[in-house]
């Protein structure tokens, strides 16, 4: 522990502050434990990604290691075991850590080994996201939305209690990192936030109800396939009813399964 830079005490220099919070309740604390795991992570020879600065790439001829860090969460992974070995003793003795082994539960994101390749689900996610809002017991739906939902923002009567609503299609938003199937009816829900209405929340109750039926529906990465990158991207010409504007999608495939999606 050192004093902080600017309140350093001329008289007692190498006394310590007491906090009146906790580190990790500082605004700073995450931006710090990055600033310090990053520093290391360089000095190990990894350089952060220009697209997500949480994600870590070695590549030294045929070794290709990849570190992904979501706070103090990590996944170690890469084509050389020993390295991977190496790296966590080397984090080990630098930071207070434990291995819980093969990667099977990140954040929710469930990933299973299978014959073909790597099987991403969030399965039960999706359970408790369906119990937690009483659709347990609905019945089947094997499609999210129908196909010419049109919705007017200002239709129907406004939801005397929306935060419900609200976390509901905030719970969606996450699910759809596993499920591009309902990433265009999350984003139609998602533009009625602000002032939500009851054909809104039946919206939103039928997507639930998809998911119900088909919540072990997940991303199999196959093993040994192509991986050559296509990507596809469409768009509907002022479908939306209130002001007119388009909605438009795309979708990166790389080999058989898909790697970027979005709604818009």
């Amino acid at each position: 522990m050192e004093q902080p830079p600017g309140y350093i005490s001329k008289t007692h220099p190498d006394f310590v502050c007491k906090l009146k919070k906790a580190l990790y309740g500082l605004k700073q604390a995450p931006r710090a434990w990055y600033g310090k795991i990053a520093e290391y992570l360089h000095f190990c020879g990894y350089l952060a990604s220009h697209s997500d600065s949480s994600l870590f790439i070695k590549n030294s001829g045929d070794l290709h290691m990849v570190v992904l860090l979501y706070v103090d969460d990590m996944i170690v992974t890469g084509n050389d075991e020993k390295e991977v070995a190496n790296l966590r003793v080397e984090l080990s003795t630098r930071f207070e850590m434990k291995d819980l082994g093969e990667l099977s539960n990140f954040l929710g994101l469930e990933v299973k080994s299978v014959m073909d390749g790597i099987f991403l689900t969030q399965e039960g996610y999706a359970k408790k996201l369906v119990d937690r809002f009483g659709m347990k017991t609905s019945k089947k739906c094997s499609t999210p939305l129908d196909a010419n939902a049109k919705i007017k923002s200002k239709e129907g009567s406004l939801l005397l209690y929306p935060r419900p609503f609200h976390a509901l299609v905030g719970s969606l938003l996450y699910l759809t990192i596993s499920r591009p199937d309902i990433v265009f009816s999350v984003n139609f829900i998602s533009r009625f936030m602000q002032a939500p209405r009851k054909p809104h929340l039946e919206v939103a109750k039928k997507i639930l109800k998809c998911i119900n039926t088909t919540s072990d529906i997940g991303l199999l990465y196959k093993s040994g396939a192509d991986f050559s990158l296509h990507g596809y991207t469409d768009a509907d010409l002022g479908g939306d009813l209130d002001d007119r504007k388009s909605t438009s999608a795309y979708v990166f495939v790389c080999g058989s399964t898909g790697v970027s999606w979005c709604s818009r």
